[in-house]
């Protein structure tokens, strides 16, 4: 699969945009004949190689603060007097039946009080509910036992917290890839935004509580990498119209640019391939769209990946669906013209369906494993909604989740507002712009709607964000998407936006390292007793931040302001679009986002 070069490269120098670079320059044509002049070697190779060497080094940079800041959480305790607590047990062990007895029975690990060296001695909260049978299936979904049970069943609870360290770290290494090679970040403000997110919380938190939530993210940020890249890009033509074609034996060099030809097109200067396309996979200098001019379909790896990566959502927990059905829905469409991957991704999708819906009611009795669950016996698995939820009083979620005084994410890492001006700047993206068919075309919807899908669920169907665990559990999933978005923002407006996320991200950072100290301490831990840490800065920030577990009367005010604030912020976002920065962005026009002059998913 051919990547782009980092951003800040001898190609584009300092830029950035919701649509990735084409790939670099390469000597001569393949397949063009013996009367194909080649191309001068002006460099551009010897720079493309040291920007992925350069590249190399910061994602291992990333992955090793990412795992650090992960590891030096586990010495905090999950509760006084435990090393885990709440629905950790659980997934542990499970975890230890899948490896010991080959099954997800954890009777005789309750009967046997397994839990008791790293849970405490204290009886754990009943969970689950007795079977026909006499088995007790725990009432979460099985894939993170199943990527724990090894290291779970050799050695213990801190090897399985290890093992979710190293996840963390390779979230890290993943969000800057994508950040690099697919949204034309410059890789030094990649990595430092990067190592911002990753070394705060709630991503480092998670980074070693066993919980889904960060696996479910590295599946999240691995569908987006796949779809947005160039396997994907070419199969997307755009409507009525015929693909983009430059003949087999066309050359392109580099003093002497032969331009593609496009009805409604302008001329591009110094034209380059397309990612996704023939010209992308065999060089610059040959066919868009193979010598018939037919678009090229993405490979079977890229969709059996991406497909797996979606699949995979649910298994880690059902709540998760709605993010995988956003992203099931975003390659559908970006498939929509390649008929036999189109085709084959939707059959997998409905098989897969079928047997996740037939395997819970095989194992757990229901549609969900819920339907195992003793506090829904009662209500039914789909009380884990609530029993009479107030969908209008939740909706002060949707500001909430940002911005409450103990749980929202600006309280612990206040570099998160940025998402709100970064939504609106890719908000605006979304728009068509204009008839050119080369001309730019967003991608802004393979980050927005799985976002959106991600904090509705966690808005609405969600029992409560003030729930027994760290803060901004149900978003940990879309979160980097967030970073992304974030770092497309602050690649094109350099400047205070800059100056002004870094010192709002060192105050996260501090912020945790403050967590960590008191942690050590025994004055809080991971689900209890966190808002009265220390630090000065979280402290004088919670004076400005709504608590809403105090009631209208009690928080109202503040809301409003925030509500206020924040559409304010999505606003401050869209202006920059207007003023030409889209076009700005990319020096040279006509490049696109990768899509081969195709149209942006959703648009």
């Amino acid at each position: 699969m051919t990547d782009n070069p980092p951003a800040g490269s001898a190609h584009h120098p300092g830029t950035a945009s919701l649509r990735p670079e084409p790939p670099g320059r390469v000597p001569a044509v393949p397949g063009a004949g013996p009367s194909t002049p080649p191309v001068p070697d002006t460099g551009a190779g010897r720079a493309g190689a040291s920007g992925r060497a350069g590249l190399t080094v910061r994602t291992a940079l990333v992955a090793v603060v990412g795992t650090v800041a992960a590891l030096l959480g586990i010495g905090v305790r999950a509760r006084f007097g435990a090393h885990v607590a709440v629905d950790e047990p659980q997934y542990l062990l499970t975890a230890l039946s899948i490896f010991e007895d080959f099954d997800l029975d954890i009777t005789d690990e309750l009967d046997d009080g397994r839990w008791m060296p790293w849970a405490g001695t204290e009886a754990l909260p009943v969970q689950t509910e007795v079977l026909p049978g006499g088995t007790q299936i725990s009432p979460h979904d099985p894939l993170l036992p199943i990527l724990l049970a090894v290291p779970m069943g050799l050695g213990g609870w801190i090897a399985a917290k290890a093992v979710m360290a190293l996840m963390a770290g390779a979230l890290a290494a993943l969000t800057l890839w994508t950040a690099v090679r697919r949204f034309a970040v410059p890789a030094g403000l990649a990595t430092v935004g990067v190592i911002l997110a990753s070394a705060a919380a709630p991503l480092a938190v998670y980074g070693q509580q066993v919980y889904p939530e960060l696996p479910a993210a590295l599946a999240t940020l691995a569908a987006v990498a796949v779809l947005t890249g160039p396997a994907f890009a070419g199969a997307t033509p755009p409507a009525g119209r015929p693909p983009a074609t430059v003949p087999a034996m066309a050359t392109v060099p580099a003093m002497a640019p032969a331009p593609a030809t496009v009805p409604d097109a302008e001329p591009v200067p110094d034209a380059e391939p397309v990612p996704g396309t023939a010209g992308a996979a065999a060089g610059p200098a040959a066919s868009l769209s193979g010598l018939a001019g037919r678009v090229v379909g993405p490979g079977p790896r890229a969709v059996a990946v991406f497909g797996l990566m979606v699949t995979a959502l649910p298994w880690l927990s059902v709540k998760y669906a709605p993010v995988a059905a956003a992203l099931a829905l975003l390659g559908l469409w970006r498939l929509r013209a390649a008929r036999r991957p189109l085709l084959g991704l939707a059959a997998g999708f409905a098989v897969m369906g079928a047997v996740y819906l037939g395997i819970h009611r095989l194992v757990w009795g229901g549609w969900t494993v819920y339907a195992s669950g003793d506090h829904f016996q009662e209500s039914g698995e789909f009380g884990v909604m609530g029993f009479d939820p107030d969908y209008a009083g939740r909706a002060v979620r949707l500001v909430g989740l940002m911005v409450d005084r103990g749980y929202g994410l600006a309280a612990w890492q206040p570099a998160w507002l940025l998402l709100l001006p970064a939504a609106g700047f890719a908000l605006l993206r979304l728009r068509p712009r204009g008839a050119a068919l080369l001309r730019p075309r967003p991608r802004g919807a393979v980050l927005l709607l799985p976002l959106a899908a991600g904090w509705l669920t966690a808005t609405f169907v969600a029992l409560t964000m003030h729930g027994y665990w760290w803060p901004g559990r149900q978003i940990v999933v879309v979160l980097p998407l967030a970073v992304l978005l974030i770092l497309v923002l602050l690649a094109g407006r350099p400047g205070w936006p800059r100056w002004a996320g870094l010192g709002l991200g060192v105050a996260g950072l501090v912020d945790y390292a403050w967590l960590l100290a008191d942690g050590y301490a025994r004055r809080i831990t991971w689900v209890s007793g966190f808002d009265q840490v220390g630090s000065p800065l979280h402290r004088l920030l919670g004076n400005l931040l709504p608590d809403y577990r105090l009631g209208w009367n009690g928080f109202w005010p503040l809301h409003l302001a925030w509500v206020l604030a924040s559409v304010l912020l999505i606003a401050y976002g869209t202006p920059y679009l207007l003023k030409g920065g889209a076009d700005a962005d990319d020096p040279v026009r006509g490049r696109g986002d990768g899509d081969g002059g195709h149209p942006a998913p959703l648009r």
